[in-house]
């Protein structure tokens, strides 16, 4: 934890000096490929698919279900990686589980159903020695900073352009 501490601690004392410097554009590109979408971020390179039903093929996770794991992974990644050592919060590993309530109904247009997830929900557990209060600290920063979280509790509007290529 003290590496990560002190690459924190380097990481705010230079984007103090230059804020410029922490800002980003991230972007996602994605296209059909063999009958999945196939999305580039950065350089990491993801698949998507629907189930068959929907018209897929099955053969990778669906566009819902890397929402959902982007949620459970932010809550994973940023309390052990940044929250832990940022806070000085021992924390020997993290879990989460991220769901939600959804009727593939609403996706085909059918009557009475809704294409929108529902009763979104991330369970986190903190292994952590510090106890409770600890990781109710941590909690507490995470529903204030975790950038997924947050774009889910407080949804920004999205520009959406169709076009013919």
């Amino acid at each position: 934890m003290e590496t990560r501490t002190t690459t924190l601690e380097g990481t705010v004392a230079a984007w103090t000096r230059d804020p410029d410097r922490a800002r980003s554009t991230p972007a996602a590109t994605a296209s059909m490929k063999d009958g999945q979408a196939v999305i580039q971020a950065g350089p990491f390179a993801l698949r998507a698919d629907l189930p068959a039903p929907l018209g897929g093929t099955n053969q990778a996770p669906s566009p819902t279900a890397l929402l959902l794991s982007s949620l459970a992974g932010c809550a994973v990644a940023f309390v052990y990686d940044t929250l832990g050592p940022q806070l000085g919060v021992r924390i020997d590993g993290v879990a989460a589980t991220a769901r939600c309530a959804a009727d593939a109904r609403g996706l085909l247009g059918m009557d009475g159903a809704e294409p929108g997830l529902r009763d979104l929900a991330v369970d986190i557990t903190v292994d952590c020695p510090d106890g409770e209060e600890a990781v109710a600290e941590v909690a507490r920063v995470w529903q204030e900073r975790c950038p997924v979280y947050l774009a889910l509790q407080r949804p920004a509007d999205v520009a959406v352009r169709f076009r013919a290529a």
